[in-house]
């Protein structure tokens, strides 16, 4: 007669060979709770793999979207800065037109309001001054001839450094000969540039230093 230690091993030994013959497709019909004693409705056997699957999918599908995504971000400042180029260039041409014209309403839209400039002696003026001295002829020019425009952005700011052939008078003195000039703009909430400073600087000759 056998022991109750061997008809338990036989018992196990029984169940492992039906185990084997039936194989891993009958896994879902075996009791749900394992030898570590923990619940589990999903073989562990079959767990990670569809994990791994799923993650894999996800990351595929994040680097498709950023593949997709990233052109078109690029593509967007540049059509932007074409546009506001050609903004500040009408707007330096607005600026020569207003000054030989002495139109001071023009001027006026230029202007933001808190403009301020520097005067090639060095004195500062504010947009109120220079209304004024647009507006009584303290400043005039007969002649503004730039070249060797540049324009660079700065996110919202943009810089003009020019050369200019100019004469004129100003509230200070007649003025002529060739000055470098630097404006910058700044664009408001509103996407609209408005010209916040000025400075102007006589270009020295050779000779000039010897005097």
């Amino acid at each position: 007669m056998a022991t109750p230690f061997e008809l338990w091993m036989d018992r196990r030994t029984r169940t492992t060979e039906a185990r084997n013959r039936r194989g891993t497709s009958d896994l879902r019909n075996v009791d749900p709770r394992n030898d570590s004693g923990l619940l589990s409705l999903t073989p562990m056997g079959m767990w990670k793999p569809t994990l791994r699957v799923e993650w894999m999918g996800r990351l595929t599908l994040g680097v498709l979207l950023l593949a997709a995504t990233v052109p078109l971000r690029a593509g967007v400042p540049h059509t932007d800065r074409r546009e506001d180029r050609h903004t500040i260039n009408r707007m330096e041409d607005a600026w020569r037109d207003a000054l030989l014209n002495a139109n001071t309403t023009k001027m006026e839209s230029l202007l933001a309001d808190d403009y301020m400039a520097i005067t090639p002696n060095g004195t500062l003026q504010s947009k109120e001054q220079t209304i004024a001295n647009l507006k009584s002829g303290l400043l005039h020019f007969d002649r503004i001839e730039v070249t060797d425009r540049k324009v660079k952005f700065y996110g919202s700011t943009a810089l003009v450094r020019c050369r200019a052939e100019v004469s004129g008078k100003t509230a200070e003195g007649q003025i002529s000969g060739s000055y470098r000039y630097t404006r910058v703009y700044v664009q408001d909430a509103k996407k609209s540039w408005r010209i916040v400073s000025f400075e102007a600087n006589r270009i020295r000759e050779p000779e000039d230093h010897n005097k």
